[in-house]
């Protein structure tokens, strides 16, 4: 006779074979048969976020880096709560399984007032999820688990959510049904025809760009040979470092200079490689991409979604572009003048931020010299964020500058947790604004009791100021409503048992940002934009606002 346990510790069992180091989750009625399960084996450590769109967003953020982020939330309001943050994962691809509970089966979709029940649960996670199971049948547990597990890791991933009955959290089943890891589904091998026939179109181009998107982030070689060789590199914020900085190719992110435009418009071929080509990085899809030109994406309805495409090819970035990389022998591209003209451009780019970003191009030096080399920067959306954060901040590896895609304020203190505990040996910048945070200031208490290694940066300016530079611009310069009281998050993170630093002179900026940096843990530095001066921003370039 098999060994009897409960779904709830098949559960950890299971992801204890997937090797899930960190559970995120907020407790409740309708989840604890997991969470106890979790607790007594201990063996995967649990993050007690304050809200679950902060647990969902944590893991996010683990996901990126290990491969599969995990989070726990309650039923009704609790997995509702949890979909701003799904829409983020799906927006970056990020594998995530997301286990929510449900009522008892027998009042499922009754519309009974049942406690925690709302209707159509399942409706809006499909909606914001990749997928959503609902688990029926104790004996399925295990194995929709794995099958969502498959599903969150398979190109392109997404976060995939499953609804599983209080009662069947509890039920007893054989520990006989606990199997092996499923792997994700296999990628198809690249095809040597098309190898080749994609190398002549390029070997056949006087000066290639390369446009790099999240679909490339395992690429980081072979698109390095492909630089080498001569080929011009810009990339999405989100595929920032990929190519490091410092390449006399690369061109950073910086698609809507008009140095880095007209150096585009002297290229004579297009390949993209994984990359949306967004709204906000081609001024609205109105940035002119040389032809040809030639899309790379693992999604077949990707297929010329933004920009008419003369070819798509549905394959793997990195196995496309590692197979290319492999013909490129030397120099097959332009040479020491382009190069030239490569730097020229992005330092005019470079300069032309800076000056935009006045004072504050300080505090990102600052920041660049007591960050430790392999130091991360997570970036809400905020004013700083959009500009020196995104473009100017140094990003020399993939995933060192993180950020929400979907362009939701408030997830910046919740994805510096997450990158932190998923990278315990590196130090994080967590930077935000005084309004995106308090959308989740309820993880700042996270942050102290996870002593998650994050200096979180609060750029204190009493309101929304992405929102007053473009009421600045497009209407008329009227403001309404973008003014907000906030709290002194210096004395509140002193509360919360935070080392905590304000500045008011941008003098202060090294002194400040090499002390904080300096020590180990949680610590905040707020920033009074009021006593230093405003940021120029008037949101993405575009021809007109609607």
């Amino acid at each position: 006779m098999s060994e009897m346990i409960t779904v709830g510790d098949a559960i950890a069992r299971t992801l204890e074979q997937y090797q899930v180091e960190a559970i995120y989750g907020v407790i409740s009625i309708h989840n604890l048969p997991i969470a106890d399960a979790v607790g007594q084996r201990g063996n995967i450590r649990f993050v007690p976020a304050r809200g679950e769109a902060g647990s969902v967003t944590m893991a996010d953020a683990h996901g990126r880096f290990s491969g599969l982020g995990v989070a726990l939330t309650s039923t009704g309001a609790g997995a509702g709560n949890a979909v701003g943050a799904l829409v983020e994962a799906m927006n970056a691809c990020t594998p995530l399984l997301h286990i929510t509970g449900q009522v008892e089966k027998a009042w499922l979709d009754a519309d009974t007032g049942f406690i925690h029940e709302t209707r159509d649960q399942l409706t809006f996670l499909k909606a914001s999820s990749k997928r959503a199971y609902r688990i029926s049948n104790a004996h399925q547990a295990i194995a929709i688990l794995h099958k969502a597990i498959q599903e969150a890791q398979t190109p392109p991933c997404g976060p995939v959510s499953v609804e599983i009955p209080i009662d069947i959290q509890g039920a007893k089943i054989p520990v006989s049904l606990i199997t092996a890891p499923v792997k994700p589904t296999s990628v198809a091998a690249v095809d040597t025809a098309v190898v080749d026939t994609l190398w002549a179109q390029l070997k056949a181009a006087k000066q290639p760009l390369l446009w790099l998107g999240g679909g490339a982030l395992l690429s980081a070689d072979a698109v390095k040979k492909l630089a080498d060789a001569g080929v011009t590199v810009i990339s999405s914020t989100h595929a920032r470092g990929v190519l490091p900085d410092g390449h006399r190719a690369s061109l950073r992110a910086f698609h809507n200079s008009p140095s880095v435009e007209a150096l585009i418009a002297r290229c004579d071929f297009t390949l993209v490689a994984g990359s949306r080509l967004r709204s906000n990085e081609t001024r609205s899809w109105t940035l002119e991409l040389p032809h040809p030109r030639v899309q790379i994406d693992i999604d077949p309805a990707a297929a010329s979604r933004n920009y008419l495409m003369d070819t798509t090819l549905v394959a793997d970035c990195a196995a496309l572009l590692t197979a290319l990389a492999a013909k490129a022998q030397g120099r097959e591209w332009g040479n020491a003048q382009w190069d030239t003209q490569v730097q020229q451009a992005l330092a005019k780019a470079v300069a032309g931020l800076r000056e935009q970003c006045g004072a504050y191009a300080k505090l990102n030096d600052a920041i660049e010299k007591a960050l430790p080399q392999d130091g991360l920067l997570v970036r809400d959306i905020t004013v700083s964020g959009s500009l020196w954060g995104s473009r100017l901040f140094r990003a020399n590896g993939p995933l060192m500058n993180i950020h929400s895609l979907a362009g939701a304020i408030g997830m910046g203190l919740p994805m510096a947790i997450g990158t932190a505990i998923a990278n315990p040996q590196r130090k994080v910048v967590g930077l935000v604004g005084d309004g995106g945070v308090s959308l989740n200031l309820g993880e700042m208490a996270t942050l102290a009791q996870e002593k998650a290694n994050v200096t979180l940066l609060v750029m204190n300016d009493g309101g929304y100021g992405v929102m007053r530079g473009i009421q600045d611009k497009y209407f008329g310069g009227r403001q309404y409503y973008n003014e907000l009281h906030t709290p002194d998050f210096t004395q509140l993170a002193h509360a919360m048992g935070l080392q905590a630093w304000s500045v008011e002179r941008a003098e202060d900026f090294d002194a400040v940002m090499t002390e904080a940096l300096a020590i180990p843990g949680p610590s905040v530095v707020e920033v009074r934009m009021g006593q230093i001066g405003a940021l120029k921003f008037a949101g993405p370039p575009q021809k007109t606002l609607y």
